[in-house]
């Protein structure tokens, strides 16, 4: 995500992570930071979605970015229902297919990203470059 932060330039940003060490990377302003979960933790998922809900209401985004995983499609999910944007680009790990929360993203967040263009073709998600 720091890659892309030149492409906010201006605007009010919060960070959410659930790595808490990652605050040093972004001088430790306006830093979130959730409980790490997937589709195989279902108590730490239902955490993960309380504490996103949770950072979304208070911090009214107009628009979320996210990289991935569970939480980032948690975050994009509960946004749209407060009329935030939403763009989930998918990590570039994933060079044969859409990740898991990509896919679900799809139906969600206003644009999805892949980092392949064979793969963003495939599954109906766009291409616009790497970040990396």
């Amino acid at each position: 995500m720091q890659r892309l932060a030149p492409a906010f330039s201006g605007a009010e940003i919060h960070y959410a992570t659930t790595d808490a060490s990652a605050s040093e990377q972004v001088g430790g302003r306006n830093f979130h930071v959730f409980p790490d979960a997937n589709k195989d933790t279902p108590v730490r998922l239902l955490l993960c979605a309380l504490s996103l809900a949770w950072i979304v209401v208070r911090v009214r985004p107009d628009v979320i970015v996210s990289t991935g995983a569970a939480g980032g499609f948690l975050a994009i999910r509960i946004g749209r229902l407060l009329g935030a944007r939403t763009m989930f680009i998918d990590s570039i790990a994933n060079a044969r297919s859409l990740s898991v929360s990509a896919r679900l993203a799809l139906n969600v967040a206003d644009r999805v990203l892949s980092q392949w263009p064979g793969v963003a073709s495939k599954a109906g998600a766009e291409y616009r470059g790497a970040v990396i």
